[in-house]
């Protein structure tokens, strides 16, 4: 296939479609007989994957690749900025933690220059090796305070010199003053990059913004070459935790009423999209108490910081309620922080989660957790317990939790991992573990659900994806952003 430019879509603000249209391309780009792969310099994120190599990367970027249809790599996504709080990140450097830093210490004290160079140097190990990149940006492109600490966004494209596409959010209203404003404020050099403007989640009768298109072309000089309707009809997995806005909140009479406890760092939510996918299961995400109480199955989620989650469950009394639903017999299941906080303490000797060394947990399950400094970033391939079933699942997180019994839930090779209490209790650090069937039938069996549950959850992936491709060739001018990428 010919060598075409990179491809780049950045944005008028923050949560304007840019990681999806992204997927949708990489799928485009893929079906079109291209060896696409996805790029983003610099993500923060607090839902992240373990890549083959054992590395950490954005989830993103993950699916991208998956759209793709190759494995992930580090390159896809050299810097990570996972926050701990809201003035602090933990940095990941190709895909390993580098430190904690709050956002003064990363944005004016951290070597920009250098980030930059490992970021290019990442790209090009994938620009020799794939065709198409397809590159996403960050937030949006005009932040003018920020541009000389840019390394993500259109610092990007001028190195790359990618075919850059803005995308704008119409839902969100003030269309027309977000899109001139960040193309007018770009200087000359960023502004001719832009080669059009894909306007995403448009609602009702396309043609009524046939107007609007010839008034944004006159303002920008730049031309409208899609426009996407807004859709719930297909399942891509999400990266951002602003998606959890749109998601179930409540009790739904006559399914399983499943409910994720909403914590302030919750991470890896994509861990119950399955669940979310099974038309039997109302999934929802809930820090109300009797929300909890009503739940058929309660499981407490990962966290980027513990210990902090956990004293804020306490501040609220959340933990009572908590120990009160595993007391009444119910499902409790924890996973990775949420299994480090069912235990019966967690200490923290070297601070990394702040300056709390040690606080008492929820006491549902007899084991302890030391945080330590090195993280450990795994790829799994497990049995869950007495199983014969191959199940996938990986791992990502900072703690060590051990008990003198030993039950574990998962066995990776000959080594046990997590706690097994009852079916209904147990706990584990496996990310990932509910994306296989067995297991979501094995916690529906426990509340007296008799159907089984045959979501083929990576084909179901796969549908998605062309279903979006189909959807992104249908709504933009596919034959322009061919000729853009061209290399003349």
């Amino acid at each position: 296939m010919k060598k075409l430019k990179p491809i780049m879509f950045v944005g008028t603000g923050s949560d304007v479609g840019k990681s999806v249209i992204n997927t949708g391309f990489c799928r485009i780009f893929h079906n079109d007989g291209f060896s696409p792969a996805p790029f983003k310099a610099q993500n923060m994120s607090l839902n992240s994957y373990a890549t083959p190599e054992g590395l950490e990367i954005g989830r993103a970027q993950a699916v991208q690749a998956e759209a793709c249809k190759i494995m992930c790599s580090v390159d896809m996504n050299p810097v990570l900025l996972k926050p701990t709080d809201n003035l602090s990140s933990q940095v990941v450097l190709n895909g390993k933690p580098v430190g904690n830093q709050t956002a003064s210490e990363y944005f004016l004290k951290t070597d920009r220059e250098m980030l930059f160079r490992e970021a290019m140097y990442a790209f090009n190990k994938l620009a020799d090796k794939y065709n198409p990149i397809v590159i996403e940006g960050a937030g949006s492109i005009s932040e003018i305070n920020l541009w000389d600490k840019d390394i993500t966004n259109m610092k990007v494209a001028l190195e790359t010199g990618a075919s850059t596409y803005l995308v704008a959010d119409i839902d969100k209203g003030g269309i027309f003053a977000s899109v001139y404003g960040t193309i007018s404020l770009l200087p000359p050099k960023q502004r001719a990059l832009i080669k059009g403007i894909i306007i995403n989640k448009f609602r009702g009768d396309i043609e009524l913004f046939s107007d609007g298109k010839k008034r944004l072309k006159q303002l920008t000089h730049k031309p409208v070459v899609g426009i996407i309707p807004y859709f719930r009809d297909i399942f891509i997995e999400q990266e951002d935790s602003v998606v959890l806005e749109q998601k179930s909140k409540s009790i739904v009479p006559g399914k399983v009423n499943v409910a994720v406890v909403l914590l302030k760092h919750m991470a890896n939510f994509t861990d119950f999209d399955l669940l979310e996918q099974t038309p039997e299961v109302n999934l929802f995400y809930t820090d109300k108490q009797d929300f909890i109480k009503e739940a058929d199955i309660l499981i407490i989620p990962g966290s980027k910081n513990t210990i902090s989650d956990l004293i804020h469950l306490k501040d609220t009394g959340l933990d009572s309620i908590i120990k009160e639903v595993h007391l009444n017999g119910k499902p409790v299941y924890g996973i990775c922080g949420g299994f480090q906080m069912m235990g019966d303490e967690i200490n923290d000797p070297h601070q990394v989660e702040g300056s709390t060394g040690s606080i008492k947990g929820l006491s549902i399950l007899p084991v302890s957790t030391t945080i330590l400094q090195e993280k450990i970033t795994e790829q799994c391939i497990f049995r869950f317990l007495d199983m014969e079933e191959e199940c996938s699942g990986y791992e990502i997180h900072m703690g060590s939790t051990k008990s003198d019994i030993e039950s574990p839930v998962c066995m990776i090779n000959e080594s046990g991992e997590g706690f097994f209490l009852n079916p209904g209790t147990w706990g584990t650090y496996m990310h990932g573990i509910f994306d296989n069937p067995s297991i979501v039938n094995y916690i529906l069996k426990q509340v007296g659900f008799d159907g089984m549950v045959e979501v083929k959850y990576r084909a179901l992936k796969d549908e998605n994806f062309n279903k979006l491709a189909d959807l992104i060739r249908e709504s933009v001018d596919i034959d322009f952003i061919y000729k853009s990428l061209r290399y003349d």
